[in-house]
Order: structure tokens, then sequence, then C-alpha cells
């Protein structure tokens, strides 16, 4: 694992667009795994202020998204696909069909999940996969659990992640109790993982997952076996470290 320590949220926004934007001059038609949330907001800002320069170019670049509230129409202003069309793709030049993100509109979860595991492999697999960290150390929505859950499914989220994504709603009770998220073993065959972190409200979960124990309680933990990882984390989120 390469820790590398930001001085705040835009610092650690810029290093992880860097990263990005030299994983995507180096290999054109890369494919990115995408992350949705408030933490991944400021790179995305740094990506579409790059392209604007003229210094990345996102034709050849496909993208699969981790996950997707289950029951949300793709018209919801809280769905990860309104999401990602809002904050990245309608301001970059992404083809068109270039972008996947689980279908949280199909109830058959089993045809949602392998048509998506099947994605992936045409694509050839994700070059590089973004990821937030859960307050509850999960990653994408793979929740903590008596195991690790391999490919993508469709998860009942913990009460504690629907209490955290809930200031992004009315209120808790119409936060979704379900969502499609890519399994661990799906995230772990990525290339690459760039893993950020941000504030002292994560201080305690960082130390746990890259420093503590490996378990399905911690499922961020499983990335200490991952080859290729690199954490980049403010001052705030490194502050027990």
């Amino acid at each position: 694992m390469n820790l590398i320590k930001a001085k705040d949220y835009e610092d650690m926004s810029r290093k992880a667009a860097n990263l990005i934007m030299a994983q995507v001059t180096l290999k054109p038609d890369s494919v990115l795994g995408l992350a949705t949330g408030s933490t991944p907001m400021g790179t995305y800002q740094q990506l579409i202020g790059y392209y604007r320069q003229g210094d990345l170019d996102f034709s050849g670049v496909r993208t699969v998204n981790l996950d997707e509230y289950r029951g949300l129409s793709r018209t919801d202003s809280q769905s990860y696909y309104y999401f990602m069309q809002e904050h990245l793709f309608s301001q970059i030049n992404l083809a068109p069909g270039a972008s996947f993100i689980p279908d949280g509109t199909n109830d058959d979860a089993a045809a949602v999940c392998a048509d998506y595991e099947e994605t992936i492999r045409a694509l050839g697999g994700v070059d590089l996969q973004l990821l937030g960290l859960g307050n509850n150390g999960h990653i994408g929505f793979n929740e903590p659990a008596e195991v690790f859950e391999k490919e993508t499914h469709c998860v009942d989220l913990a009460q504690s992640t629907i209490e955290a994504n809930s200031r992004f709603f009315a209120s808790v009770d119409e936060v979704p109790t379900q969502a499609y998220t890519m399994g661990i073993r799906t995230i772990m065959k990525a290339k690459k993982i760039l893993v950020i972190v941000n504030g002292a409200g994560k201080a305690d979960i960082l130390k746990q997952a890259f420093y503590g124990p490996i378990t399905p309680k911690v499922p961020a933990s499983i990335l200490q076996l991952h080859p290729d990882v690199t954490v980049i984390a403010d001052e705030a989120a490194c502050g027990k470290l």
C-alpha cells in the first residue's frame, strides 16, 4: 500500500485527479471504476478542469460505477446515474454508451448482477478503481458482514449507511434500503485501486482498515491484500495513524 498524505480536501482531490489523469494519459482506452458521494466530487471537478484546459481526453475511456440504489429511476436526482451525469459525464467528452452503472430500476436482482459482471468482463476488467471509505469500513456498498461478498450483488444497507446518506435526501425515510454493488472480488480484480479519505470522522476507520486485521467486519481491510493500492488521505483523516 502506498499512503499519500494530503493537506486538506482540495489537496486530496487534486492528488487523486492527477493519478487518474496519469492513468488516462498513459492508457487512453482505460476502463475507470468510479464512485459516488461527497468524497469524489472534488476529484471530478479537478478532472473536468483538466479536460477544459485541453490536458485530458476522455474520448477513449470507458467507465463502470461501483453501485446504484435499487428502486430509483435514472431521472431521480438521488440516483447514482443522475449523480454521475451531473457531476462528471455531462461535462467531459466521454463517448456515448461508454459509461456503465447497475440498473437500479430492474427488480430482477440476479439478472442485474449477472449482466453487470459480464459487462465488466467484456470491457477487459477495470484498470483503475476509485473508492471512498465508509464510516463503517464499507467500500462500494459492501457492508460489514460475516464473509466477504464476491461479485456484484444486491445488498441490504446498514442502518449507519442509511443515516449517513440521509443528508442527501429530504428525510432518512426516503433513503433506499437496498442497492446493487460490485462485490469484493470484483473490486479486487481491478489492476490498480485508489482510495480517497478525508475528515477527522474517518480517522478511526482509516486506521482499522489499513493497519488492523483483515476481516469482513471491516470490508475495506481486504484491500491490504491487493498488490497496487494507493490511499490519499488528508491530515484530519490521518490523525490517528
